[in-house]
């Protein structure tokens, strides 16, 4: 044993991986103690260009692994389609390949650890944008950067890591107008498209980062928005969405005339 368990244990499983590694899983019951209360509240927009843009301004870089092991990986398995069925050197082939694999999905995991542990350490309240992963990787063409990106496996960890140290993670709805609305008024352009990265508010004349503002919008949703169920998020969204634009024409009706 490298460090003694914490609290008692209760079930223990040995895992073999498809690298030919033992692993010894132990589940232990144990008291974890929770985070001080902090006032800070943050929104977080997910995508491939950028792992994640806060709504305080920080875009954390997407790291990219696969990619990065891709070229080595072709190789590999370029190699093992050549062995002969049954031999020594396709098993030792198969090893290297089932090894590199694990590396990628290790280096995902520990950046997807890292990242999420210090949002919860760091915020009271976080607002994710509800990503449907399941649909989103049918575009052949993002599948492989979606599924390198790991969105789901960090909203869980998000999740079971905001119940242990007594934090709030809120999902807004999938089609919750966080791209297209403008941050400062409220106003909606329905016709913005995924290549403009960019874009300028016909109403206030802000000229937004598209990224920046939709993770701005998540935290304003975000915290005006209590634990509701799927079903009631979206409606909560546009509502509020809607009467921050209601409150920018009245604001804004004095100076025109």
């Amino acid at each position: 044993m490298h460090r003694p368990l914490a609290g008692s244990p209760k079930t223990l499983t040995v895992i073999k991986e498809a690298s030919g590694k033992y692993y010894v899983s132990v589940v232990c019951e144990c008291d974890i103690q929770q985070l001080p209360f902090v006032e800070t509240q943050a929104g977080v927009d997910l995508g491939l260009k950028d792992f994640a843009v806060l709504s305080t301004g920080e875009k954390v870089s997407h790291p990219k692994w696969l990619q990065q092991s891709e070229k080595r990986l072709s190789r590999l398995q370029r190699g093992l389609s050549r062995k002969l069925k049954g031999s020594q050197n396709r098993a030792k082939t198969r090893l290297r390949v089932a090894r590199l694999h694990e590396k990628v999905s290790n280096q995902r995991k520990d950046f997807l650890h890292k990242l999420s542990h210090r949002l919860i350490n760091e915020n009271q309240v976080v607002s994710l944008e509800g990503l449907r992963v399941s649909n989103m990787v049918r575009n052949r063409c993002l599948s492989k950067s979606i599924s390198d990106s790991g969105w789901g496996e960090f909203a869980r960890q998000m999740h079971y890591k905001a119940e242990w140290y007594g934090r709030t993670v809120k999902v807004l709805d999938t089609f919750c107008p966080s791209s297209k609305a403008c941050s400062i008024c409220g106003f909606i352009k329905e016709d913005l498209t995924l290549v403009q990265r960019l874009w300028t508010c016909p109403n206030c004349r802000t000229i937004h980062d598209r990224d920046f503002n939709a993770a701005v919008n998540i935290a304003i949703i975000g915290r005006d928005t209590p634990e509701v169920t799927p079903a009631e998020r979206r409606a909560s969204a546009v509502s509020i969405l809607s009467m921050k634009q209601v409150r920018s024409v009245k604001q804004e009706t004095p100076v025109s005339q």
